[in-house]
């Protein structure tokens, strides 16, 4: 079942990502996908915050990975300049550490992505409205559409 979001503006963006956040488990992944300044990485700091992370959150995408502490550890990831190819980088790793992990373009990796997790496509449809589809895949995360969507 896929479900679609209509965000007006960042702070719908942020709102959302609080709500998900708010069903957090240990082991979450959530995949982000669409277009240069589409919102995914609103999204992570929206999410982070919730987490209780002070830090500046900011794209990853030359250290390909960055790691925060808050209520659970978060690993943000943008796997953008990979190409695809994801050997030596150890991101399968990060998916039992007992954390989120939050993967921007993870489209770009499909491959190496774990079966169950939460898809989020930003469709950018206007200066500021954006269009979220999200799609579950696993029980755990359609109980989580259930409960915040």
């Amino acid at each position: 079942m896929e479900y679609k979001i209509t965000s007006y503006n960042e702070l719908d963006t942020i709102e959302l990502a609080q709500n998900i956040e708010s069903e957090k488990f240990p082991n979450m992944i959530i995949c982000l996908e669409g277009e240069l300044g589409s919102g995914k990485t609103v999204f992570t700091k929206g999410f982070a915050n919730a987490l209780g992370i002070k830090e500046s959150i900011t794209s990853p995408t030359f250290t390909i990975i960055k790691e925060y502490e808050g209520e659970l550890p978060l690993y943000h990831m943008d796997v953008y300049r990979l190409n695809g190819n994801t050997e030596g980088i150890g991101i399968e790793e990060y998916y039992n550490k007992n954390g989120i992990v939050v993967i921007e373009w993870s489209d770009t990796i499909k491959n190496t992505l774990p079966e169950e997790r939460l898809v989020i496509k930003f469709k950018i449809v206007g200066e500021n409205k954006r269009v979220l589809i999200i799609t579950p895949y696993g029980k755990k995360y359609e109980e989580l559409c259930e409960a915040v969507l």
